[in-house]
């Protein structure tokens, strides 16, 4: 008989579901925790089946394997700088049922030359994929209270590769008319849009409203298509979404996202 979830997890780590249950994610106890972020960046994603995604700083494989679950035939390779996430990452395919779609290896962008990755033969020449999503560490360096767990620290403050360079070098792996989507802070939109400058024809901006529209948002959802730039990049400001009602909880179209894998279109 094949472990429990719970079994499997061990004692440092957590079993917890997505999607009502149709996702199995393994999480370090005291470490990088999943919220909703990757949970809104898989929705975003306008894959088909047969289409081949890259996720793009995985972390536990949250993003991966909503979109998974929401795309059933959908080829998708997660990577990652910490082997710690993409261990966990593997096993969580296998409690998920996704192994044979979902893919995960350890991988650093500030490794990529222009021609491919080398050691992953996934990456066997530029431009491979059809769509990647990505899920960027929030802070600098520069930014105070850096957290201590090693885990934690990867997953939220920037490394090696700094936001605009994290962007151009997922441009340069995503076919001519794929999509670039990823979740970011929504203060830091004017860096976003300097790194798309000269190499896309613009991008839109959907934001997540705590609890009213226009006041207090924390996160976006950015996407671009990677066309040729035709002079100054058009930003496309969307309505967003509002997450939580008066009560605190959240609203029936933050629940299709959480709950039920409703996709979200952005474009």
């Amino acid at each position: 008989m094949p472990p429990r979830p719970e079994q499997e997890a061990g004692p440092e780590l957590s079993s917890d579901q997505l999607l009502d249950g149709r996702v199995t994610i393994l999480q370090p106890l005291g470490g990088y925790r999943t919220a909703i972020d990757p949970v809104f960046l898989a929705a975003a994603v306008p894959a088909i089946a047969g289409t081949r995604v890259l996720d793009v700083g995985c972390g536990t494989g949250a993003a991966s394997f909503c979109l998974a679950a929401r795309v059933p035939d959908a080829e998708i390779t997660g990577i990652d700088t910490h082997s710690g996430f993409i261990e966990l990452a593997s096993r969580s395919a296998g409690l998920s049922g996704l192994s044979e779609r979902v893919r995960f290896a350890r991988a650093d962008l500030k490794d990529y030359s222009g021609q491919s990755f080398g050691h992953i033969q996934s990456f066997d020449h530029i431009q491979s994929f059809d769509h990647i999503m990505t899920n960027p560490p929030y802070l600098t360096r520069q930014s105070g209270n850096l957290p201590a767990h090693p885990m934690k620290l990867a997953a939220n403050v920037e490394a090696g590769v700094a936001l605009r360079e994290w962007i151009v070098h997922c441009l340069h792996l995503v076919r001519p008319g794929g999509s670039l989507t990823m979740i970011h802070r929504y203060d830091r939109l004017a860096e976003i849009a300097a790194a798309f400058e000269g190499r896309v024809g613009g991008f839109s901006v959907f934001p997540l409203w705590p609890k009213a529209q226009g006041i207090g948002a924390k996160r976006a959802l950015i996407q671009a298509m990677n066309a040729p730039a035709m002079g100054a990049v058009k930003r496309v400001e969307l309505d967003g979404m509002v997450l939580h009602g008066p009560d605190g909880g959240y609203l029936p179209a933050a629940e299709d996202i959480l709950r039920r894998a409703q996709a979200l279109p952005l474009q």
